[in-house]
């Protein structure tokens, strides 16, 4: 049974990191159609990033407990300890509903992992996060004056549709209004009602529970306007 659902805030210097970071954007190529707008490309679409430019302004960190940075054409978020998670953002602000989506791959670690996206980040202690692991579980959290809860379920709930080991997931996070979904390979996972924030950036998330070195790649990152 997954234990609920428990980790630490981020380390001192990757806040300062996160400070000092500049901001800037990569828009990468369309490659999901929706409402077609100028230039053939989908009107619904806020930010996208397939992490090929890696001066795109995402958190470039390098430590031996952790790593935040762009690989292998794609983000790698890296956590060798336990009981841990570790975020990384764009630095954009989102102000109403959003749709977030991204393929995530396990390329190392324990199966007993957490990953996933966030919506609506204020900052280091405020924001909503959206979780699966590679042994099948999921659940929707937040994270309020710097205390972490899961508010779909009291802990990680096992799930279908998540595709299991070091293989790769879609995962989306709809974030509008009060309503909290999280998908997986288009199937709806877990859901949670919440009204704590209205705005605010998006993110990467990845951590561990008791066995360290979750390896997570990310790549197709998207923003949309649902």
């Amino acid at each position: 049974m997954k234990k609920t659902f428990a980790v630490l805030a981020a380390p001192a210097f990757v806040v300062a990191v996160l400070v000092l970071v500049t901001l800037a954007c990569s828009i990468s190529p369309v490659v999901t159609p929706a409402g077609e707008g100028s230039g053939g490309q989908p009107s619904n679409i806020l930010f996208s990033d397939d992490f090929s430019n890696t001066n795109s302004g995402w958190d470039r960190v390098q430590e031996d407990d952790m790593v935040t940075d762009y690989a292998n054409g794609g983000y790698r978020i890296y956590v060798n300890e336990v009981n841990y998670d570790v975020w990384a953002n764009p630095y954009k602000s989102f102000i109403g509903d959003v749709r977030v989506e991204v393929d995530a791959t396990k390329i190392g670690g324990s199966d007993d992992n957490d990953f996933g996206l966030i919506c609506r980040y204020q900052d280091v202690d405020n924001f909503y996060y959206f979780l699966i692991s590679s042994d099948g579980y999921a659940a929707i959290g937040k994270k309020v004056g710097g205390n972490k809860q899961l508010i779909s379920a009291d802990k990680m709930k096992k799930v279908d549709g998540i595709n299991p080991g070091a293989a790769t997931n879609h995962i989306r996070a709809d974030c509008i209004g009060s309503k909290l979904k999280l998908y997986v390979n288009g199937n709806p996972v877990a859901t949670a009602t919440d009204s704590s924030f209205t705005s605010g950036d998006v993110g990467l998330m990845a951590g561990t529970f008791d066995m360290a070195g979750t390896d997570i790649l990310f790549d197709n990152f998207y923003v949309y306007k649902p």
